[in-house]
């Protein structure tokens, strides 16, 4: 720990917040430098699809560090972009020029949301508050909606914009609305959740293009079919935060590859949704969720104070919620299409369940609507090597 005697952390997100709680609580009280391109203080992302977007809560509400940074003691530079690194000679190069020298490094910038080809206005992403709060704007004109993705963000939106009484669909290239996070079966029930609410569902159906006369009229289908939309929000995914870090001399793939540690170079270690790194059990990942960006980053300050050899795997049992509508969606694990799945819990007709997914006779994974009491055990139950067979009655009787 003495010979860090200047860490920087890249990224005023949620894992470059908790980051930097982790380094001074393990006792860290060198020079902390913290850069975050976004000027805003860190705030909740998982509130800016649904609170923050139905106008329920206003911005101050989800502030990460309501009493200030100030406790920190840190160099804080916000709306100041990383733009380089040196891996070897252990050096940043800021916008503007400005460089900074440091002994250890914190990647924690995130990803940032795909786009459709478009300069029409009344097409967004969500993935900063600015964003909620345009396309909240945008809601209270009462437009027709069409969501772009019906993964996670997506149906989540499509579940705002309905509870303002407006008129949504979801386009979704696959055959269910979160069949890439919960396969097709779970995916037919998130579908049927949408339809009750009165959500029209375009499944199975490519964007051809976004057409209108400077705003956003239609959005046009493969087969020829338009849309009416006065407001597109795309969701089909994000990309990690790299682009500046090619000829760094790290590892780049969808990610900052990392070791089991979360190290990508001596030094350098990396955290939350720019991290791809290897799970003991579950082999390479790269995790976009609230509760990895938590736990990684003390993960990652963690094998940084420690340094090569002291620090342990990180391996935990990856945890995602959604809310939509009444429903709340629980996931852990990794579940995938094409796994086994067994209802261990509830029934899916009721919409409260817990099913168990398996591949090659061993748990991958458990999904949940409502029914979060007994999620929670199973979720348990998956940190150890879980059969899925006859005896998986007994795992956590």
């Amino acid at each position: 720990m003495a010979a860090l005697r200047t860490i920087a952390v890249v990224g005023a997100s949620l894992a470059g917040l908790r980051a930097v709680e982790a380094l001074r609580a393990r006792g860290y009280d060198g020079r902390l430098v913290w850069i975050g391109a976004e000027a805003r203080p860190p705030y909740d992302r998982p509130p800016l699809s649904k609170e923050v977007l139905r106008g329920e809560w206003e911005p101050e509400r989800i502030a990460l560090a309501r009493d200030g940074l100030e406790a920190f003691d840190t160099d804080l530079r916000l709306g100041t972009r990383a733009v380089a690194l040196d891996a070897r000679e252990r050096r940043l190069r800021l916008e503007g020029g400005a460089e900074l020298g440091f002994d250890g490094l914190v990647l924690a910038t995130g990803a940032a949301p795909r786009r459709l080809p478009t300069e029409l206005e009344g097409v967004h992403v969500l993935r900063t508050l600015d964003d909620a709060l345009a396309i909240r704007r945008a809601l209270e004109a009462g437009p027709r909606v069409v969501v772009v993705g019906g993964g996670f963000i997506g149906c989540e939106v499509a579940a705002s914009a309905r509870a303002r009484g407006l008129e949504v669909a979801i386009v979704e290239a696959l055959g269910q609305p979160l069949e890439q996070a919960l396969g097709a079966e779970m995916g037919a029930v998130a579908a049927a959740l949408h339809r009750d609410h009165g959500v029209a569902l375009e499944l199975g159906a490519a964007v051809a293009a976004l057409e209108g006369a400077g705003r956003v009229e239609r959005v046009r289908l493969a087969d020829g079919r338009a849309l009416a939309a006065d407001l597109v929000v795309v969701g089909i995914g994000v990309r990690p935060e790299t682009g500046w870090l090619e000829g760094s001399g790290l590892e780049l793939r969808d990610g900052v590859v990392c070791d089991s540690t979360c190290s990508a170079a001596p030094g350098i270690v990396a955290a939350g949704d720019v991290a791809r790194w290897d799970h003991p059990r579950y082999g390479e990942l790269r995790i976009e969720h609230w509760t990895n960006a938590v736990d990684q980053a003390v993960a990652a300050a963690a094998s940084l104070l420690d340094g090569p050899g002291g620090a342990a795997p990180f391996a935990p049992v990856p945890f995602v919620w959604s809310d939509q509508y009444d429903t709340k969606i629980l996931v852990a694990g990794r579940p995938r299409p094409g796994d086994r799945v067994r209802i261990v819990d509830g029934s899916l007709a009721e919409r409260r369940f817990v099913a168990l997914f398996g591949r090659e006779g061993r748990a991958t994974g458990a999904v949940a609507m409502n029914r979060a009491r007994r999620f929670m055990e199973w979720r348990r139950a998956l940190r150890a090597d879980l059969p899925f067979d006859a005896e998986l009655d007994r795992a956590v009787g």
